[in-house]
């Protein structure tokens, strides 16, 4: 019997877990492999990288993450159930964590199953389609070091790509008068640049949240958050105000939908959100799904190709538990590209999307606990497809229950403090051992070091 050759685009957090998931499987000579990564190093998003527009290669640059950024959300969230953060740092760490420390934990998971070996970095895939008549995908790459190009035959494809790293930007008159200086959040890089500015923020999302409150951090001297949405009802400083919509930008002056005005804007931060983006994919396998969409059109369980099963795409649904959500969804892949677990008919595919579409559809809007709800529920129907084999035990560590309550608890305080929640930990959702509440040593806002070896040292010192 001929092995499964298997692809995957991206060695982001899901395409690691896709990889750790079918490494048991590539071991026992089950399957062919291999990861196709644009970037020269795995890690997907949580790189950081000083560029914005362009890399070396002539590509777009993947990266959104900024210079001090620090996680929005509690570790809890997104720790392995068999790999914790104890187990990697060995220690015990507060539930907020810089960027660095993330990375350094998510690939560390990478490194010890050796799953860099399945990757072939700086290789972008250009096309993919599928071969009816030969029942295979076609998968045409380029070396991005050599300029060679490659064409590649597979039976299954996996897209891993996210989708948090091309910007949606929008039209508002006078911002292209504007003369200072405007950007998307995927370009900003650090809030150090705005020292003493006056800054204007379109957007009520959780990136306007956290550039806002990093801005104010590092001393901008106003920041003004725009958004279509009422404000949340944050706790906001002095320094940090929220207005209307911005309709209109006068020289330096800006125009809110309510007929208010602020002058002297220095900097113009769009925080808009991100769209979908798959040039790579033939046209009648490309996703498209709208900005504020959670879950994705033409994807059973947001993962399947309803008019082609042999094509996956991970990480493609709105999420607020990612590492926890990719455990499963590659799992499920792994089982159902393995045969493990058998789905139900196709005619029953898009009945079961229009469902979960119309329970999005009656979402209140930006309510983060009902989101919550939403995605924990999709979460509990993924596990019941999960074949109750061995390899899947680790998966029912994740408690539902103790995340959802986290996640409420987490919001709350945000609305109490939203420059003080990051100083507030939890207890892990998993249930596992070497797990305990810690006082960070220093509050976010006082804390300008974000270095792994400046953070790591007080909490080691503690054990």
């Amino acid at each position: 019997m001929s092995k499964l050759r298997i692809a995957i685009i991206g060695a982001g957090p899901s395409g690691l877990s896709q990889l750790f998931a079918f490494k048991q499987a590539e071991q026992e000579e089950r399957i062919e492999l291999v990861c196709f990564e644009r970037q020269s190093d795995w890690g997907g998003l949580w790189i950081y990288t000083s560029q914005i527009g362009i890399d070396a290669h002539g590509e777009p640059v993947h990266s959104s993450m900024y210079r001090h950024l620090w996680s929005n959300a509690p570790k809890e969230l997104i720790e392995y159930p068999d790999y914790t953060f104890y187990h990697h740092f060995g220690c015990f760490l507060p539930s907020f964590l810089p960027r660095a420390l993330i990375y350094d934990y998510l690939t560390g998971r990478a490194k010890a199953n050796n799953l860099r070996r399945y990757i072939r970095f700086n290789t972008a895939v250009r096309h993919v389609d599928f071969d009816d008549d030969k029942n295979e995908f076609n998968v045409e790459v380029e070396n991005l070091n050599t300029g060679s190009t490659e064409y590649l035959s597979f039976d299954r494809v996996i897209v891993a790509v996210g989708h948090h790293h091309v910007p949606n930007m929008i039209n508002i008159d006078g911002v292209d008068q504007f003369p200072g200086r405007v950007l998307h959040s995927h370009e900003f890089r650090g809030a150090d640049e705005f020292v003493g500015l006056n800054l204007l923020i379109i957007g009520g999302s959780i990136s306007a949240e956290d550039i806002a409150s990093e801005c104010y951090k590092f001393g901008a001297q106003l920041v003004i958050i725009s958004s279509r949405e009422e404000p949340i009802g944050y706790k906001w400083p002095a320094e940090i105000k929220t207005a209307p919509i911005l309709v209109r930008m006068e020289g330096r002056k800006a125009h809110f939908k309510d007929g208010s005005s602020v002058d002297n804007i220095d900097a113009i931060i769009f925080c808009t959100g991100y769209r979908h983006f798959y040039p790579f994919m033939a046209k009648r396998f490309r996703l498209h799904c709208g900005v504020a969409e959670i879950i994705p059109p033409s994807l059973y369980k947001t993962i399947f190709w309803i008019d082609q099963p042999y094509l996956a795409y991970l990480g493609a649904a709105k999420y607020l538990y990612p590492f926890s959500l990719f455990e499963l969804q590659t799992a499920l892949v792994r089982d159902v590209f393995l045969g493990n677990v058998k789905l139900p008919e196709k005619d029953q595919w898009q009945a079961d999307l229009n469902e979960w579409k119309k329970r999005e559809k009656a979402m209140v809007p930006f309510d983060i606990l009902v989101w919550a709800d939403l995605e924990l529920d999709y979460m509990r129907d993924m596990l019941a497809l999960l074949h109750t084999h061995d390899g899947n035990q680790p998966l029912s560590n994740f408690d539902f229950d103790k995340a959802q309550k986290l996640l409420k608890k987490y919001s709350e305080n945000k609305l109490v403090d939203i420059l003080g929640f990051r100083d507030i930990s939890y207890e892990s959702t998993a249930g596992m051992e070497n797990t305990k509440l810690v006082q960070v040593c220093k509050p976010w806002l006082e804390n300008m070091d974000d270095t792994i070896e400046s953070f790591l040292i007080n909490y080691r010192e503690k054990l």
